[in-house]
């Protein structure tokens, strides 16, 4: 199974930052999972950056010092011009590749002393013998991923089968088995978190299950996923989502 299609959210700044906040404030784990990434990788030891999927360079906002050179592939044009303007500052080089993955990388082989993949290697697991290829003899490969739990609330209600199968192709809970056959050393970090929302926060949810329509619109019509779950909220007064994510730490 191949993904063909990028959803249109991803290349969306204005809403995905603002989901970003969103997640942020309903977290009822209070730390970053950026941050946490951050603080784990020794930065003195890397030179280079790839980051596949990078979107408008979420990973690299906040990052301190100055690189040899980062590389993000996207396929959404949208990000470009972000993306840059944030890696541009901390890179002598700073490269942006319109690319569908998966599909070969052309970037030489043993390039880079760090790869990241956030929230996008179950778009693409295909290119992780690729991703070996150009890692350096030395480099870590970090991999931040969902639980295939995510959203399990809202399937008391709905079977969301796309938005599972997606997750599927590279979870929390699979992941390492995948990485093994790759990779010498793989260690993870679990990241233990809900989102709450309580009953004056009903615009926030409904800006964040919009941000899944083009997920769960294979399964069932947005709207009636919006109106299900604002229903439930108003009834209840509050709802929590499951928002585990796991931190992975390959080397060759």
């Amino acid at each position: 199974m191949e993904i063909k299609h990028i959803p249109a959210c991803y290349g969306n700044l204005g809403f995905h930052q603002k989901i970003g906040e969103i997640i942020k404030k309903h977290s009822e784990n209070r730390h970053s999972i950026k941050e946490i990434v951050h603080k784990a990788i020794n930065f003195e030891t890397v030179n280079s950056i790839l980051d596949v999927g990078c979107g408008y360079g979420w990973f690299e906002d906040g990052l301190d010092g100055k690189f040899d050179l980062i590389v993000g592939i996207e396929y959404l044009e949208e990000n470009r011009e972000k993306f840059l303007s944030i890696t541009e500052p901390i890179a002598k080089e700073s490269v942006f590749l319109r690319i569908l993955l998966p599909c070969p990388i052309e970037l030489p082989s043993e390039q880079f002393d760090l790869i990241v993949a956030a929230y996008s290697l179950y778009f693409f697991p295909e290119i992780i013998p690729e991703v070996k290829r150009i890692l350096s003899p030395d480099g870590i490969f970090v991999i931040i991923t969902h639980s295939e739990m995510m959203l399990e609330e809202g399937e008391r209600f709905f079977q969301f089968k796309n938005l599972r199968t997606l997750i599927k192709r590279f979870s929390s809970e699979n992941g390492e088995e995948i990485l093994r056959r790759y990779f010498g050393r793989v260690d993870c970090t679990d990241y233990f978190n809900r989102l709450l929302f309580n009953r004056e926060h009903a615009g926030e949810l409904e800006d964040y299950i919009n941000f899944k329509k083009e997920f769960i619109a294979k399964d069932v019509l947005p709207e009636v996923v919006r109106k299900k779950l604002l229903h439930e909220l108003k009834e209840k007064g509050s709802l929590a989502f499951n928002k585990n994510d796991r931190i992975f730490f390959v080397r060759k």
